[in-house]
């Protein structure tokens, strides 16, 4: 059975025309990304049902929720989803349990895979269910409007920039339950934002576009690296590492991190080191990696990896960006580094030339 998201899709407005041509993995966290005005709401809203007059197909997994060639468009409350929101939009007369039952109940019965309580744990709002939604946090309501769109049983959850309404403190409060959700969920998670950051720890797939066309579609550790793409330009360039946890040292408080360009050391606590095996996400940026010719001595950089320049472009006035492979293969990772043009005419820099990245900041974002 096919499990992938179909959206191709043509409308027009006053002044905007959005045509897109999507295929979407039937599992994981699709982020869709860019300015303001790309078109990124407006996908949603034709995945969801709610632009009748978009030309295209909809189709979730072997489902086809929209055909506009055969006159085929099935309603709303027809199709299996979740769409949460900038705003929890619960209902105020209503207690946390019984917004979670609202979603429930509206699902027919033959199509309930799971219970009204399916996003307590998920979620963690099971303390909350007594609760009216005045006393809840913004990061709470947020919360439970994403619980309440798991209790539907959807076949596909959509998420309108979630974290939008809500302040740093209440954005670290809920991203570890949304990186909670990515690893437990079993359905596609179409992710609209425009912040790096959430990107950055919730993507596996990733769209780019812009004025109402995908400019890019793939890895999100693929897409943040291309030169030729906006996401590596800037004072947030930055690349992705996906590894694995292999050891800590408690007397120097690091971690050992494995991947297939070599290894990293992370500061973290012994407290909260993660067992070996687990997999990690690391975000390196652009900023923090020199290069260097020579194997570097007696210097207080603790990652220093053998690399190879892929490619060389123009940043900001005086900076070049460098593309820098780790590790051979199809498995190979791939680094920027952010240094000055007049270094890189110094240094040679060129494709194919074998140098020693030198890291000076890694951080873990899931």
């Amino acid at each position: 059975m096919n499990k992938g998201l179909q959206l191709t899709a043509r409308l027009q407005r006053s002044g905007f025309l959005l045509d897109v041509d999507l295929h979407l993995p039937g599992k994981g966290v699709s982020v869709l990304f860019g300015p303001s005005g790309s078109g990124k709401t407006t996908c949603l809203r034709i995945l969801a049902g709610l632009e009748p007059q978009a030309e295209g197909v909809v189709r979730m997994g072997d489902e086809v929720w929209q055909d506009s060639a055969r006159g085929l468009l099935r309603p709303v409350h027809q199709r299996a989803l979740g769409y949460v929101f900038q705003e929890a939009s619960l209902f105020e007369h209503l207690n946390v349990q019984r917004n979670l039952m609202f979603g429930f109940q509206r699902t027919p019965a033959a199509e309930r895979r799971h219970g009204w309580d399916h996003g307590l744990e998920l979620l963690g709002v099971a303390h909350l269910l007594p609760r009216m939604p005045h006393e809840l946090s913004g990061g709470e309501r947020q919360r439970v409007a994403i619980a309440r769109a798991l209790a539907t049983s959807p076949r596909v959850l959509l998420m309108d920039e979630p974290l939008a309404s809500l302040d740093a403190a209440r954005k670290a409060e809920i991203l570890p339950w949304l990186e909670h959700l990515h690893e437990r969920l079993d359905i596609p998670v179409v992710y609209v934002t425009h912040s790096p950051d959430e990107m950055a720890r919730l993507g596996d797939d990733l769209v780019l576009l812009e004025a109402g066309r995908v400019r890019a579609r793939g890895p999100v550790a693929q897409l943040m690296t291309r030169l030729d793409l906006p996401l590596a330009h800037g004072d947030a360039a930055a690349s992705l590492i996906d590894a694995h946890a292999a050891g800590h040292s408690p007397d120097d408080d690091l971690s050992v991190l494995t991947f297939n360009g070599g290894r990293l050391l992370l500061p973290q606590a012994a407290d909260v080191a993660l067992p070996v095996h687990t997999p990690v996400r690391v975000r390196v940026q652009a900023r923090d990696v020199s290069v260097s010719l020579q194997m570097p001595e007696n210097s207080s950089v603790l990652n220093v990896l053998p690399a190879t320049v892929v490619d060389v472009a123009d940043d900001t006035p005086g900076q070049v960006l460098v593309g820098l492979r780790l590790g051979e293969g199809d498995e190979a990772v791939r680094l920027l580094s952010r240094i000055s043009a007049l270094s890189a005419r110094r240094l040679g820099i060129a494709p194919g030339l074998p140098v020693y990245a030198q890291i000076k900041g890694v951080a873990m974002v899931r």
